[in-house]
């Protein structure tokens, strides 16, 4: 199965634009906390109206707890400051599952808890110019699991 994981998002409409692109592409959505909002917050809902009842969704209330409950072997971190392009890797092995950790719109992941869980050689970027500082988080995370599902010839959606 594949994992998008959302180290604490504060954007309502991302998340729910995120929640809606896990449910159509069967996908585990896990929530670290502190989140920028509350889950009814109307803007998360909307974005995801429909199809929130769908969702397969987890929460955790700190990183720790999300590591505790998952020991995730494949993780990669997106993060600008990434080594390698996210389409560098191997997703191919659908019995595997694999977790992509996307940090929060303002600061992104730590780079304590990356060096705590599989190190900087887990860090994926999608590259792009040097005019903004990072790409929109629902499309980023549209962008890397729609990779991860092409390498898997689209095999969870059928």
């Amino acid at each position: 199965m594949n994992h998008i994981v959302l180290y604490q998002p504060e954007i309502p409409q991302n998340t729910g634009n995120i929640s809606r692109t896990c449910v159509g592409t069967n996908t585990h959505l896990h929530l670290i906390r502190p989140l920028g909002f509350q889950i009814t917050d109307k803007t998360v809902k909307r974005a995801g109206l429909d199809y929130w009842p769908h969702l397969t969704i987890s929460y955790y209330d700190d990183a720790e707890e999300f590591f505790e409950k998952n020991q995730p072997e494949n993780i990669y971190y997106i993060e600008t400051f990434g080594t390698e392009n996210y389409t560098d890797v191997d997703y191919s092995d659908t019995t595997q599952d694999y977790y992509l950790m996307f940090g929060k719109e303002s600061t992104g992941i730590p780079k304590e808890l990356i060096e705590m869980h599989g190190g900087f050689e887990k860090c994926l970027l999608i590259p792009q110019g040097d005019k903004v500082r990072s790409l929109n988080l629902s499309n980023t995370v549209a962008i890397v699991i729609y990779e991860v599902l092409r390498q898997q010839n689209f095999a969870p959606l059928k």
